[in-house]
């Protein structure tokens, strides 16, 4: 039976949907926005982007000789940083296109049956710049966008504090976007679903946003095609008695500031390990810059639960189900094994998940709210769509498929299909169908 040494106050425990938005009000709010982005289009653009960013330049779009002036400003190591984790980035990616393979099969003689992945036309990729900066999310779905092969990426992006942001933009151009707008909030995400008279209508939208961003994603859903649902970032530790307490309590509060309702929860073999983490957490909350986030976001939705077994932590930590979950115990790769439910595993002390938030080359794009249960995160391969192709060579073989087909659609009452069927038997067999007979005495 798990022990909690400290439990989230603004859930109900592991099983708790402990980030769910406390803004009742923000589906209303989106959806007039929404609405009137679509009737309205740029000039509802620009009042949403004044009332909520107070930014009205005379173009969102940057062109191309902004943006090689604001790349400028960017200092030279940072632009070394950001070409060496996109390169890590375009590695995985590639990777994992290189496991998606075109295929033809003979299914049986003169049928023939193909796959085919094809890239989305047209993304649109939207890099959060509220409380941070969010470089890595330009690589993240841009760039794993333009590996897929996508044609055509229009990213956004918000001004920070009325100002453009330098290394973010950078960041965007790098990774191969074609269009760069400062343009934040539900009005650069309707307008890149909907479409403007400047801004043109995108098929899918990928990347990461606070609540009101999360929700324009949600309704807009099915108009377009989405990476995931997002919530705020969690983080999972699994550690046992070998584990290091001050790493643990680092490691938490690395995500606990990305804002005031991140769920940061260790699950631990060992009280003392579990007990000696909430002494360090609270002690580096003294010295922690990002403190009056982090704090916050740990009184309200921190846990630190014992198990009485490692069987019983692998359990707890797969009904967690969370984005990050990092294993700080003496055989870290057994996760791999006895855990399914996880957006994303960090092995070992040597691997935390700040180098997957930022640097390490994996997307950082993952399910939360117990997502992890049925999707994994963003890929390669949500930039394609797997389609398939048929063509029937034989015709003594499109006459066999056609009996079958005939018989399988009338078990189903389907008689349209089934006559579809009957004609190739016809044509390729010879059979004799009482209602061909009929509709050919018309002639």
């Amino acid at each position: 039976m798990p022990q909690y040494l400290k439990k989230a106050h603004g859930a109900t425990g592991v099983n708790g949907q402990a980030n769910k938005p406390t803004t009742s009000n923000v589906p209303t709010i989106v959806s007039g926005v929404i609405e009137d982005i679509r009737t309205n289009g740029d000039a509802a653009v620009r009042k949403y982007s004044e009332k909520f960013d107070s930014w009205s330049p005379s173009s969102f779009k940057l062109s191309a000789a902004e943006i090689e002036a604001i790349i400028a400003q960017v200092p030279e190591q940072t632009i070394k940083d950001i070409k060496e984790v996109q390169t890590n980035v375009r590695k995985f990616a590639e990777a994992q296109k290189e496991s998606l393979k075109d295929f033809e099969l003979e299914i049986q003689p003169g049928v023939f049956l193909g796959q085919k992945n094809l890239p989305i036309n047209r993304v649109g990729a939207y890099i959060p710049g509220g409380r941070y900066p969010l470089l890595a999310s330009a690589h993240m779905t841009i760039l794993t966008a333009k590996v897929a092969g996508v044609p055509h990426v229009i990213g956004c992006t918000p001004p920070i504090a009325g100002k453009i942001p330098p290394a973010t933009v950078a960041a965007m151009h790098l990774a191969g976007a074609d269009e760069i707008y400062v343009l934040g909030g539900v009005q650069a995400v309707a307008a890149m679903a909907c479409g403007t008279e400047i801004i043109a209508k995108v098929d899918f939208l990928a990347g990461p946003g606070n609540a009101f961003v999360a929700e324009a994603k949600r309704q807009l859903f099915g108009e377009v095609g989405i990476d995931l649902f997002a919530g705020p970032t969690e983080i999972l530790i699994v550690a046992d008695e070998t584990a290091d307490p001050y790493t643990c309590a680092v490691d938490i509060l690395s995500q606990a500031e990305h804002g005031p309702d991140t769920p940061s929860v260790l699950v631990t073999t060992s009280e003392k390990v579990g007990q000696d983490t909430l002494y360090w957490i609270d002690e580096l909350l003294k010295l922690l810059p990002t403190a009056p986030v982090a704090s916050s976001s740990w009184a309200s939705f921190g846990e630190i639960i014992v198990a009485d077994s490692m069987d019983e932590a692998w359990m707890l930590a797969d009904e967690i189900a969370s984005e990050h979950v990092e294993i700080l115990t003496k055989s870290p790769r057994d996760a791999l094994n006895k855990m399914t439910n996880y957006g994303a595993l960090f092995l070992g002390e040597n691997t935390c998940v700040s180098y997957g938030d930022k640097c390490i080359g994996t997307n950082h794009v993952l399910p939360t709210r117990k997502a992890a249960r049925y999707t994994g995160g963003l890929w390669v391969g949500k930039y394609l769509r797997t389609t398939t192709y048929q063509e029937v060579r034989d015709p003594e073989a499109s006459g066999r498929l056609g009996r079958l087909c005939g018989r399988a659609a009338r078990a189903e009452f389907f008689e349209g299909h089934a006559r579809s069927g009957d004609l190739r038997a016809a044509n390729h067999l010879k059979d004799t169908y009482d209602w061909i007979v009929e509709s050919r005495k018309v002639e």
